[in-house]
């Protein structure tokens, strides 16, 4: 029997654009309590006043330790028994090869993409390990698996979720907790406007020509997970648009 929507209590990292809102929303659709996080408050408020009830927001920086503790012990009676915890939060900035590149760049991507997915999880996990329900839903990258110029830290950073997620279906083993990875291949968000740190021009260079990946698409396929049966776990989901594929090896000549 499939997962009824209306049942869950949803929490999302990275809530006030791309991925994130989407998700937020496909589930309020279908009848779940959102918990909709992020650091820009006037999006916050933007969602909560489409979502209106359904819908309990928090301003929350991820790489925060003790804010991300906070938000469990604050949240209001009707949201506090999380079951999916949506950990989107993170970024990527710049891509300069790896002697070139920006330690405060490398450092932001590390506090958030790895730093703060962790206090995310860690703080949600005893809460449905003593319900036994519940889901983690990590957001990885094809960047996992597939390097590329410039892409050396980012790519580490969700090297590290992918292991995360299976170390963690390794330590619930027993209990009726999911884990999965989802991971997006070329996906026109905001993510671009943030690598190139607001140049427009340099944003759109990526997707020109090609038809990407939506929010919207992550959205439905994070639903897709959670909503399955539960003795279903799906690992892994990677996805990428028709036209992106693997790269050829690389070489450089005389």
């Amino acid at each position: 029997m499939k997962v009824d929507a209306k049942k869950l209590v949803v929490l999302v990292t990275g809530a006030t654009s791309g991925f994130g809102e989407a998700i937020c929303r496909r589930f309020a659709k279908e009848g779940a309590k959102v918990i909709a996080t992020g650091r820009r408050l006037d999006r916050l408020a933007a969602l909560k006043k489409d979502l209106r009830a359904s819908c309990h927001t928090a301003v929350l920086d991820v790489t925060d330790r003790a804010a991300t503790e906070a938000l469990v012990k604050n949240l209001p009676a009707e949201f506090s028994k999380v079951s999916v915890v949506v950990a989107n939060a993170g970024l990527a900035l710049g891509l300069s090869p790896a002697h070139e590149a920006d330690l405060a760049d490398w450092d932001a991507m590390v506090a958030a993409n790895i730093n703060g997915l962790l206090y995310t999880v860690r703080a949600f996990l005893p809460g449905m390990v003593a319900r036994d329900e519940g889901h983690v839903v990590l957001m990885g990258s094809t960047a996992c698996d597939f390097p590329y110029p410039g892409g050396n830290v980012y790519g580490a950073s969700k090297a590290f979720v992918k292991q995360f997620a299976l170390n963690l279906r390794a330590d619930l083993l027993g209990s009726n907790i999911r884990v999965t990875d989802i991971e997006p291949g070329l996906a026109e968000t905001e993510f671009s406007l943030v690598r190139f740190k607001g140049d427009a021009a340099k944003a759109k260079a990526p997707y020109a020509g090609l038809d990407p990946l939506t929010a919207d698409d992550i959205a439905e396929t994070v639903y897709w997970t959670c909503t399955l049966p539960r003795h279903v776990n799906v690992n892994r989901l990677q996805l990428m648009p028709v036209m992106q594929a693997f790269a050829p090896f690389a070489f450089k000549r005389k």
